[in-house]
């Protein structure tokens, strides 16, 4: 992606009322971020999902320099800016259909290790919950997996301050722009979490760690998450909105059952008694669940090779990209291939048609095995 490119997309999420779904939009129909602000009002309103307000308001944002701003910053801190067509942009992420289009990334962050686990719980954590959280990492320790939570007040800043302990990866969702630690008083933790781990957020630099913004921090936590261990929960909080985030992307989600009456056990216990999380009592049931075993935490599936001659090169960009990971949806393949929807719906007929690629419901395309 050229630098004017990535300039351009940094800017469209900068333009007011624009998600991240209308943004890929945008960008898969158009061919690219730079042709988006190049488009007149009325090419505009012919893609799904803009209207006459976002037209207007695209047509006449000037945001360029707020973006420059915002890319001197992120290189003065040594932050890293993923963007949804980023081949380093997490591919667990690339799974869910609410996934963020923008990564503000800072330490030293391998988002695609084998196996991962987010622990999430009460900011009031109790000597039991703390117990769990340490016999739990301590167990985990010969998968390597990466520890994933909020940088929060209770469960979750002992999660990371566990994994470091045990020399595990880990990494920090915040609810704030990356420069933003919140709490204040985690700042040194997150700090040591950076040599092996780090912080990720969507959130723009300066961003305040305002309430609204932390129901949308936890889908990104529930998305990276292989297995999500809800410790210590309450009869309602920001835990049990990312179980329930975990069960809609089809993810595993366990909880620690605790004593009948007990606060910040009631959240686990009816995770458990409605079927919405397994229940775990210690890391033997993670492992039988997830099917971990020391022995195989390293395999890999083996991608099947495939013939490109003849094909032209739209054709061998698709497959290129479908080998590297598959199903993917047509949007995205849109976004990533810089080919707008209308002409890629060609090229993937064509695949279709010499049995290569097949169609799967909801737009999907995967490689014939």
């Amino acid at each position: 992606m050229t630098d004017s490119n990535r300039l351009a997309l940094l800017a469209l999420h900068f333009i007011p009322g624009l998600g991240d779904y209308t943004i890929r939009q945008l960008v898969s129909y158009s061919g690219s971020a730079e042709k988006v602000f190049q488009l007149p009002k009325g090419k505009l309103l012919k893609i799904p999902g803009v209207g006459p307000v976002i037209a207007e308001t695209i047509s006449k944002a000037n945001v360029f320099d707020q973006a420059e701003q915002e890319l001197i910053k992120a290189k003065r801190e040594s932050v890293e800016i993923l963007f949804y067509t980023d081949k380093r942009y997490p591919s667990r992420l690339k799974q869910i259909p609410d996934a963020p289009s923008i990564l503000y990334c800072k330490g030293n962050i391998d988002f695609e290790i084998a196996r991962t686990v987010a622990i999430v719980g009460t900011r009031q954590a109790t000597s039991y919950g703390k117990e769990l959280v340490e016999k739990l990492i301590d167990g985990l320790v010969v998968h390597q997996p990466l520890i994933i939570s909020g940088l929060a007040y209770g469960i979750d800043i002992h999660a990371h301050k566990q994994a470091l302990v045990h020399n595990l990866p880990t990494i920090g969702i915040m609810g704030s722009g990356i420069d933003v630690v919140y709490p204040s008083a985690h700042k040194e933790t997150a700090r040591k979490m950076q040599a092996m781990g780090g912080l990720v957020t969507e959130n723009p630099f300066g961003t305040k760690p305002d309430a609204h913004n932390f129901p949308e921090r936890n889908r990104i936590i529930a998305g990276l998450a292989d297995a999500l261990v809800v410790v210590e929960a309450g009869e309602k909080g920001g835990a049990l909105i990312t179980a329930e985030i975990a069960n809609s992307y089809n993810k595993d989600v366990f909880a620690f059952p605790g004593s009948v009456g007990t606060t910040y056990s009631t959240g686990c216990n009816n995770l458990i008694k409605t079927n919405k999380a397994h229940m775990i009592t210690s890391v033997k049931d993670l492992e039988y669940i997830m099917n971990w075993t020391p022995e195989t935490k390293d395999l890999k599936p083996k991608k099947k090779a495939i013939e490109i001659e003849g094909l032209n090169t739209e054709e061998k960009t698709i497959l290129s990209l479908l080998e590297e990971k598959s199903p993917l949806m047509i949007d995205e393949l849109s976004w990533r291939s810089n080919i707008p929807v209308s002409q890629l719906a060609s090229v993937l007929l064509a695949l279709e048609f010499s049995g290569i690629v097949k169609s799967l419901p909801g737009k999907m395309y995967s490689l014939v095995k």
